[in-house]
């Protein structure tokens, strides 16, 4: 019986004896036992009533238990809706709601009213906690080794991821299963993984980045994974030894940097460092090369389109870049208003077309038709270039856009003269209501540590530096930015929050 996903990705571990999840404590799961917990978890959810096409929602702690939900979603035909840990018993009634779940499993620590709501909505529920236990253990426990595979063609829905929903209501991505299995492959091999490997899997599972390449690379290159419930550095350092890649947002390599233990002969056995999910500080690249002797890999993608470029594993990883694009995947930069494609060097809008591009929104064909276009090109809402090598720089996002006095500003051409400023650790600008110039550019930073940076004297260099309708009206300190679940400063409450800073 045909299944694209668990026949690639999970019916090979099926006699595999090798270590496949490490775990904190020092045990290991193999393959088999893993893919024997899939399939129990695939019985499970036939045995409550699930049907090729239902939809799984999944809201729980980062477990083995958790992942083979996936892998049982997978084997049973579901489509798999992984949802955000942090979302409150609100955004969950809109999810449910939205995907029309027919069944619920999650951890139930916000108290009953996720399961008042299932109970409105008619939808099963069950739990597991962060150790891997509750009602699904129990129903899963129960469940024989042997499964019927359900037949899934490469068109067939694997998953829906819900998109951030900065600009309104969440949207709801459909992946198909030849969304997710051609970028493992295109990336297993670009970035030479092989069942040697061990990745340090620190990331959430409820992401594309920590499941969706992460989880979906190891599996396909039979590699096997240190699988982490979260990112802890104590934890990191003590076992970088024992793995070959590690694949984090920029956060991770922060704190990495900060801590005296980060060296050359820590990270002497490490093959590859992976970031992705918010864009990587040029002085980071370059600091955490001088530490540890290895040049992060930067990449880009997004929930839609999962990976659309990356820096190459052998050539030169150029700071401040997102690489190239991927094997079998077109990346044209447009013109935001008409969508012609604009010459090389010029900023537009970065459109993405592929195996990898998503199939649509669900339940929003309006929607649909506005972002993916006729020809299957994808409008990302990114704006990037293409320097003259060839290797894409992201400019930012449209919504992102300042247009003060007439004039289209970028904010990461400014962030990136404020993050090279004495005493500046990181900074994001924003466009804020204006009445004579319709938005001004207020720049916001971060201190270095110990430091306090001179704002005045910040403002007086970008004199020399930014056309004078590029600098920042004014130049605030805070003490963090606003960021999300992978690392992203969330721009959107910036700007709410500063919304009134130049209305009088």
């Amino acid at each position: 019986m045909t299944n694209v996903l668990y026949n690639a990705l999970f019916s090979p571990l099926r006699h595999s004896r090798e270590a496949f999840l490490h775990l904190p404590e020092g045990t290991a799961m193999s393959g088999a036992a893993f893919w024997a917990l899939c399939v129990r978890a695939a019985n499970a959810f036939v045995d409550a009533g699930i049907r090729p096409g239902d939809r799984i929602a999944v809201q729980v702690q980062k477990s083995p238990e958790a992942l083979a939900l996936y892998g049982g979603a997978v084997a049973a035909g579901a489509v798999f809706l992984p949802l955000n840990t942090a979302y409150t018993a609100t955004e969950m009634s809109y999810f449910l709601k939205d995907s029309g779940a027919s069944l619920l499993v999650a951890d139930m620590s916000s108290g009953p009213e996720i399961q008042t709501i299932c109970d409105e909505l008619g939808i099963t529920a069950f739990t597991l906690d962060e150790n891997g236990q509750g009602t699904m253990t129990d129903l899963i426990d129960a469940q024989p080794d042997k499964l019927n595979v359900v037949e899934r063609n490469g068109d067939d829905l694997a998953a829906i991821l819900y998109t951030s929903g900065t600009t309104g209501r969440s949207k709801g991505a459909m992946l198909t299963h030849d969304n997710l299995l051609s970028n493992a492959a295109v990336l297993a091999k670009l970035w030479q993984f092989t069942s040697e490997d061990c990745l340090l899997h620190a990331l959430p599972i409820f992401h594309t980045h920590g499941l969706f390449v992460a989880t979906n690379v190891s599996l396909l290159a039979r590699s096997s994974m240190i699988f982490l419930p979260k990112f802890d550095l104590n934890l990191i350092f003590q076992l970088l030894p024992k793995a070959t890649v590690l694949m984090g947002v920029p956060t991770f390599y922060t704190r990495m940097i900060e801590d005296p233990r980060l060296s050359h002969e820590l990270t002497s056995g490490m093959r590859l460092f992976i970031s992705g999910s918010a864009p990587l500080l040029k002085e980071t690249h370059i600091e955490f090369f001088e530490r540890s002797g290895h040049r992060i890999l930067e990449r880009y993608g997004m929930t839609e389109t999962n990976m659309n470029t990356s820096n190459p594993y052998l050539g030169e990883r150029r700071p401040g870049t997102v690489g190239y694009p991927l094997p079998e995947i077109e990346i044209k930069i447009s013109d935001p208003d008409s969508g012609v494609e604009l010459e090389r060097g010029s900023v537009g809008m970065i459109e993405v077309r592929g195996p990898n591009v998503f199939k649509g929104y669900w339940q929003m064909p309006q929607k649909t038709a506005e972002e993916l276009r006729p020809d299957g090109f994808f409008i990302t809402g990114d704006l990037g270039r293409f320097d003259e090598d060839g290797y894409l720089h992201i400019v930012g996002r449209q919504k992102d856009l300042i247009i003060s006095g007439g004039y289209n500003i970028y904010p990461k051409e400014i962030e990136l003269v404020l993050d090279e400023c004495p005493d500046v650790l990181e900074s994001a600008v924003i466009g804020v209501p204006q009445a004579d110039m319709g938005e001004a550019v207020l720049g916001i930073i971060v201190a270095l540590p110990g430091r306090t940076p001179d704002i005045e004297a910040i403002m007086n260099s970008l004199k020399g530096k930014l056309a004078r309708f590029k600098q920042p009206r004014e130049i605030l300190l805070v003490n963090e930015l606003p960021r999300n679940a992978m690392g992203k400063v969330q721009k959107a409450l910036l700007r709410e929050r500063f919304a009134r800073q130049y209305q009088r």
